[in-house]
């Protein structure tokens, strides 16, 4: 008796699927940090922004708004007039930071504002 050989069908192999281009909805979205100091751009939203600050009663908040408000003026420049380095001024506005008030006092008066006092509401 002979030997019976069975042959092989030969496999498929899959093809490459191409690439599926992407449409604009699968398209991944990406946000970036929001940053104040960005749209402080006028002397009305600077007030704007101290007054909102002032209002919250946060000591911590008020120094971040005044960071964010001497940003948007250039460090700096506000470092140079306040005889510091950009390196300290950062520093000293950072959120555990602690300018010295005569600092700030400098600080407004370079923004061109004043401080002004009155008495709380009731």
């Amino acid at each position: 008796m002979g030997t019976v050989t069975k042959t092989r069908k030969p496999v498929k192999t899959a093809r490459p699927a191409k690439p599926i281009k992407p449409t604009k909805a699968d398209k991944k979205v990406t946000f970036s940090k929001w940053d104040p100091a960005e749209i402080i751009t006028t002397k009305g939203r600077v007030i704007a922004f101290l007054e909102e600050a002032l209002e919250e009663n946060d000591p911590d908040f008020l120094l971040e708004t005044i960071g964010h408000i001497a940003r948007s003026k250039g460090m700096a420049q506000i470092a140079k007039e306040l005889n510091l380095d950009r390196v300290g001024l950062y520093k000293s506005l950072a959120p555990d930071g602690n300018p010295s008030f005569k600092t700030v006092y400098r600080l407004f008066d370079i923004l061109g504002l004043r401080m002004k006092l009155e008495q709380k509401s009731a």
